[in-house]
């Protein structure tokens, strides 16, 4: 599962190298790669926003070759769970009136068992499998 990170990366037509041949070698190897609704919405938002027509155009045309997993209410209640669990535990996510996008990425990879692929595993790593998108599978800068 994509985190927005490495998805920013994939829909850049600045095209970052390692990330472009990252991805492409999980597609040949024919691994599963999940667009997360709550993904899309913080990139869409950021390329709306700078005005970056081509990215959200590679954005667009990318969830209809992967699997586009979309928000639903069961996921929302674990997300506020996992929320709720972070702050009892003195390990919050984001400030207490932020939607915390992170918990709710988690919960959507807990509810289809999926690793999120990132480049900053420390707060999302608190809920779920996380590993930064190099360190997985076949990237020219993941580990042999």
């Amino acid at each position: 599962m994509l985190d927005t990170g490495p998805l920013g990366m994939v829909t850049n037509p600045k095209w970052n190298r390692a990330a472009g041949e990252w991805f492409r070698s999980m597609l040949e190897a024919g691994l599963e790669v999940i667009v997360p609704e709550i993904a899309d919405y913080e990139l869409r938002r950021n390329l709306i926003l700078e005005g970056r027509d081509d990215s959200i155009r590679r954005l667009d045309q990318l969830k209809q070759h992967l699997k586009y997993l979309p928000l639903d209410t069961p996921t929302m209640v674990d997300a506020a769970n996992l929320w709720a669990d972070a702050r009892r535990r003195h390990k919050p996510t984001a400030h207490k009136h932020a939607l915390d996008g992170d918990a709710i990425l988690a919960a959507q990879a807990k509810r289809v068992s999926a690793t999120v692929a990132t480049d900053n595993v420390g707060h999302l790593n608190e809920f779920v499998e996380t590993r930064r998108w190099r360190d997985i599978g076949f990237g020219p800068d993941s580990p042999p």
